[in-house]
């Protein structure tokens, strides 16, 4: 098996043990993250309803992939959270590692207003 696939593997077992654990309410949405090798992607999604209440990505920021980018997304998510009545949320990485890209964005989130 190439590395490849076996990273692919792991991180899915990683996430379904996350996703186990970590269910986005009304009360507290959750915000998930997906890193991508060019770009950056953020979401606040209400499980119960089914519905994304607030998104943001790195493409509309034209800044790449990197942690100033992820930073600039974390700010932009919390400042459309706010305008759609969120404080609260579960943050949920995806399966990545809580660090570098991932943690920048939390980061920025929590500086913007966003508890978790």
């Amino acid at each position: 098996m190439d590395m490849a696939k076996l990273k692919r593997i792991r991180r899915t077992r990683r996430k379904a043990g996350i996703r186990k654990r970590v269910f986005g309410t009304p009360e507290q949405p959750r915000l998930t993250v997906f890193r991508s090798s060019k770009h950056i992607y953020a979401q606040i999604v209400d499980d119960v309803a089914g519905k994304t209440l607030a998104s943001a990505n790195s493409r509309s920021l034209d800044k790449g992939g990197n942690i100033d980018a992820a930073s600039g997304v974390g700010k932009q998510l919390a400042e459309k959270a706010k305008a759609a009545g969120v404080e609260i949320v579960s943050f949920d990485r995806n399966g990545y590692r809580f660090h570098g890209r991932v943690k920048a964005l939390a980061d920025a989130a929590r500086e913007g207003g966003l508890k978790f």
